[in-house]
């Protein structure tokens, strides 16, 4: 089978730990099907640069290893190209999808690149399917929700990362169940496993008897991480070694940058964006791993750090409870940052059985590859029986 995938949600030059899920699940993906990928990117002018997210420019530089990859760019302004967008990147498609002449075009994040390669693959009689990360279904804004319907109602197969997923397509888009496959995340076992915390933190430069509580995830105040700030004050208070330690960049760094300038004896350490490897290498030298989120698909960071056996405490948003139970974390309201504190004292302060942990969750990106692949298969089946449908002059 030959898959064209559509996604902006890809490593690029500068930001290789974008849309980290995707990547892996496509990269073994390629191994079952012939796989090209085309990465759609919006192109602003210098004198237009977003400023709600970390911007960065597309260089060539191929830095997905294991996967054929091409970018593409349309034209973009921000906020004022926003209802076009779909447009616009459908006509950057057109010619590379030919090109290829894909069985089925997967697009992932629902608008603009799912919007775009609905029509693409429409116009060219291919068979569309659609992968809805989380956030591109929980659309706040009006013009996106309403750009975002006809997407969900396109696909022949809309797969979700968490059962949560799909009822919020049903419900607030008017998805057909039939079509809706729940392919949760992987987790790459060669690399998050429990290892020597002792080593761990002697190469991280982290005291023994530190308590350490870690962040991986963009910096971004929707994860809660203004309420992680208060809540590490607090904990601080209670518990002199808790230390709080942020793996990742976005665009609230300058504000956390400006909290410990004013404040040097905040128990925060910034550690920037790191490479997967670095990731666990955390995860192992950590205590407890936290991600108070206002909403979530199926946050990949839970399921690693249970894999490294570490206990979490996360929010009961989106698919998450499907992850987190008394069990292996806790779970405590969003946007409560004394909530949120107490949990993590709670957390550091339980007994907690790493290998229990770790048996968790051994569910690794070939299972979720040949998912959807056979979700790629029912599509182009489905798409065939209808063709021969008509073509017997049944209808």
């Amino acid at each position: 089978m030959r898959i064209l995938i559509v996604t902006s949600q890809f490593p690029i030059a500068g930001e290789p730990n974008r849309g980290r899920p995707v990547y892996q699940t496509v990269r073994e993906l390629s191994r079952l099907a012939e796989v090209k990928v085309i990465s759609p990117v919006a192109s602003y002018p210098r004198w237009a640069q977003p400023r709600s997210y970390l911007y960065r420019p597309v260089e060539d530089a191929q830095v997905a290893p294991g996967c054929d990859v091409d970018h593409v760019r349309y034209p973009a302004l921000p906020a004022i190209s926003r209802p076009f967008n779909g447009h616009l990147c459908a006509r950057a498609l057109a010619a590379p999808l030919r090109a290829f002449a894909p069985d089925v075009v997967l697009a992932y994040w629902l608008y603009p690149d799912g919007y775009g390669a609905m029509r693409a693959a429409h116009a060219a009689g291919i068979p569309f399917v659609a992968g809805a990360r989380g956030s591109d279904l929980r659309v706040r804004d009006a013009i996106s929700r309403r750009l975002t319907r006809p997407v969900v109602r396109a696909a022949r197969r809309l797969l979700v990362v968490s059962e949560d997923l799909g009822r919020v397509a049903v419900d607030g888009y008017g998805a057909e169940p039939h079509r809706i496959r729940a392919i949760p995340n992987g987790c790459d076992a060669s690399l998050f496993h429990p290892g020597d915390r002792s080593a761990a933190r002697r190469a991280l430069g982290v005291a023994e008897d530190a308590e350490v509580v870690l962040y991986v995830g963009r910096l971004v105040a929707e994860k809660g991480l203004r309420e992680l700030l208060q809540a590490s004050r607090r904990l601080a208070a209670q518990r002199p070694r808790a230390r709080v330690v942020l793996v990742g960049e976005g665009p609230l760094r300058g504000e956390l940058d400006a909290a410990l300038a004013a404040d040097p004896s905040l128990p925060l350490q910034l550690a920037g964006a790191q490479a997967p490897a670095e990731v666990a290498r955390w995860m192992v030298a950590a205590d407890v791993v936290t991600l108070p989120s206002y909403s979530e698909g199926h946050p990949n960071v839970l399921v690693e750090a249970l894999a490294c056996g570490r206990p979490v405490v996360a929010t009961p948003v989106g698919g998450i409870p499907e992850v987190v139970d008394s069990a292996n974390g806790v779970l405590v309201p969003a946007r409560d940052a004394d909530a949120l504190a107490a949990a993590l004292a709670q957390a550091l302060e339980r007994n907690w059985d790493e290998a229990a942990l770790a048996r968790r969750f051994s569910r690794d990106w070939e299972q979720v590859a040949r998912e959807t692949l056979d979700a790629c298969g029912e599509a182009l089946a489905e798409t065939h029986a209808g063709r021969a449908y008509y073509a017997t002059g049944q209808a």
